[in-house]
């Protein structure tokens, strides 16, 4: 795992330097670049496989022709390897994914990308057709962005290489900003910046005298198979099987991060099973018992047998983090597990260079709390509307609670959210500010600029794409398509990188996902349960009290911490004075949500810390 920065246009050595060095954290052991005329590409390394100089990079082929910088890991890579070297027209001259890259392109062009496995992003300069391809992987595991700059092509792996570059101009991009507030991070392609954009999964871009072509080069297939329950779950197993083994190699120690869920602890038992040693896993607690799942962490390594590494952290450690955020990301998003994820990140880092973890699988398999209330939704929309509003008011008395998932803040959510088109009720459900809300933020300036923005046209968007699947799919295709690679993803790799440690997730192996989306949707979720064919896998393989836990977040007490240790930080970064200054929100409206959440009135924590989130993010890069 590595960073990666460039140029194709105006930019200098200099440029170069800055660029790669804002993304040094995701590679620290080594650096190279290579600067010829208007191109510059350059890699901050973090040696996985092959660590002796034979994988500097940037690489290039024999001939100097083709260049590549290139971040991720491609597990296929020595059947690729030998593929290429029955041709007789390569010769090899390191152990490496990278090398083999570059040759496939040089054999296949466009067609490689049916061949790769694994997660990537990378670019690619042809150097005698002047072209540049940039790419990502099938699920967007690793990050990539670009930014067409007065005629000048940047790219990196984090916005913060772009920004390094002299030409990079910086402007709020306020479309951006009100899907932030909607969906707590900004959707791809989109960024927070004017101008620089994500490069989507699955998808190539290619620059050449100033044109682009971006094409998309593997799609999501729902198609339902007739496969049995029992042929499905023999498969499921074989191809977990093969999945965390192929994610096993490694030049360097690896370990299982393991929160004691049913998914990571899955994980565990497959690497526990295909190593002769122990396997490290990691897990942290926190003091507050809602929020901590460390009972269940230590159960699984007990049962497994790994070699177990645990620690608590306080709420102060957290605390200390979140003046940090800004640093770990450079565009604002408020999952607030992005904190416990350093801190295990960081933990692991101690032992090991490689983590393998349970990510993905939620979106495959319904493990959302939010599928089990739209079961719920169906019971309640036959209601007799007096019966609504009877249940509604009831909920609304409830006082607001500060635990995690408390009932009160699930049911009021439920209720607030309901109505609507029901294929967007999740997102609405998952939102920090409803479509409702958003406009009453701003400042009747900022307001009259984007209010005529609907953030979930994206959905519909992604939705025109399967018109044909079942309802409850295109539930799970929209998951698949905007929260992974926009917020699961993001959050474990710049927690992850910023301690300069690989994670790696085997239920997003392309296969799996393949062959999750054909089941039907009755082997994913039944009565009121999602994974439900995992479950049964793992039934003879994990303590029931794994398996049958329900699901639990990777969260931090909010709604406690923001009526007192984070009181200050609210105040300081929401003050009337500050928000009038700065222009965008209107001060009196966050006003009121401060006093209804420090009040007890109404449980606030989405919505505060979405607004502190990005009050830090703005305060770093345009202060």
């Amino acid at each position: 795992m590595c960073g990666i920065a460039g140029f194709i246009g105006k930019g200098t050595e200099q440029d170069l330097d800055n660029m790669i060095r804002a993304v040094s954290h995701r590679g620290p052991d080594d650096q190279g670049k290579f600067l010829k005329g208007d191109i510059g590409l350059a890699h901050a390394r973090l040696s996985i496989i092959d660590l002796s100089p034979a994988g500097h990079q940037p690489m290039a082929d024999k001939d100097k022709k083709i260049w590549l910088t290139f971040n991720g890991e491609i597990y296929n890579f020595k059947e690729l390897r030998a593929e290429l070297e029955k041709t007789g027209k390569y010769r090899f001259q390191s152990q490496t994914d990278t090398e083999a890259i570059i040759y496939a392109w040089k054999e296949y062009g466009e067609k490689m990308f049916e061949k790769l496995d694994g997660m990537f992003a990378f670019a690619l300069y042809e150097t005698e057709k002047e072209t540049l391809i940039l790419a990502s992987d099938r699920l967007g595991k690793k990050p990539l962005y670009w930014s067409i700059q007065n005629g000048t092509l940047l790219f990196g792996s984090e916005l913060k290489a772009l920004l390094a570059h002299q030409g990079f101009h910086k402007e709020l991009d306020l479309a951006s900003l009100d899907k932030y507030l909607f969906y707590e991070y900004v959707p791809a392609p989109q960024t927070i910046f004017k101008n620089a954009q994500k490069l989507e999964p699955a998808t190539y871009l290619v620059y050449k005298n100033g044109q682009i072509k971006k094409q998309r080069y593997w799609k999501m297939d729902f198609n339902p198979s007739s496969v049995s329950e029992t042929k499905a779950i023999a498969e499921l197993d074989t191809l977990l099987s093969e999945a965390v083994k192929k994610r096993l190699v490694a030049d360097v120690p690896l370990g299982i991060l393991l929160s004691g869920g049913i998914d990571s602890s899955t994980i565990a038992y497959y690497a526990q099973k295909l190593t002769s040693d122990k396997i490290k896993t990691f897990s942290i607690g926190f003091r507050e018992k809602s929020f901590d799942e460390s009972s269940y962490a230590k159960l699984a390594a007990d049962f497994l047998g790994t070699d177990h590494y645990h620690t608590v952290f306080t709420a102060e450690n957290v605390m200390e983090l979140i003046p940090s955020i800004s640093e770990i990301l450079d565009e604002p998003m408020a999952d607030p597990s992005l904190l416990p994820t350093y801190l295990l990140s960081k933990f692991a880092r101690h032992r090991v260079t490689v983590a393998l973890s349970g990510d993905g699988n939620d979106e495959l398999m319904a493990g959302y709390n939010t599928f089990q209330a739209h079961s719920l939704a169906g019971l309640y929309a036959k209601l007799p509307l007096f019966l609504k509003k009877t249940v509604a008011g009831a909920l609304r008395l409830i006082p607001a609670g500060e635990k995690n998932f408390s009932l009160e803040y699930s049911a009021k959510k439920f209720i607030d959210d309901f109505e609507g088109r029901p294929e967007l009720r999740h997102h609405r459900w998952m939102a920090s500010f409803s479509d409702s809300e958003r406009p009453l933020l701003y400042t009747p300036k900022i307001r009259e600029v984007i209010n005529k923005e609907v953030a979930t046209d994206l959905l519909d968007e992604h939705l025109a794409d399967v018109p044909g699947i079942s309802f409850e799919n295109k539930i799970l295709y929209l998951y698949l398509k905007t929260y992974l690679p926009n917020d699961i993803l993001v959050k474990t790799d710049r927690a992850s990188m910023k301690t300069a440690l690989e994670v790696r997730c085997p239920f997003l192996d392309r296969r799996i996902v393949e062959f999750i989306n054909s089941l039907p949707y009755g082997y994913k979720y039944r009565g009121l349960s999602g994974k439900y064919i995992l479950k049964q896998l793992m039934k003879d393989k994990l303590p029931p009290s794994i398996i049958n836990r329900p699901k639990k977040g990777f969260g931090i007490p909010l709604a406690r911490w923001l009526k007192y240790e984070l009181r200050p930080l609210c105040e300081e970064l929401l003050s009337p004075v500050v928000l009038r200054k700065q222009g965008i929100f209107d001060a009196d409206m966050i006003e009121r949500l401060k006093t209804e959440h420090y009040s007890g009135k109404k449980d606030r924590r989405k919505e505060l810390w979405t607004l502190i989130t990005f009050q830090l993010w703005f305060n770093r890069w345009f202060k």
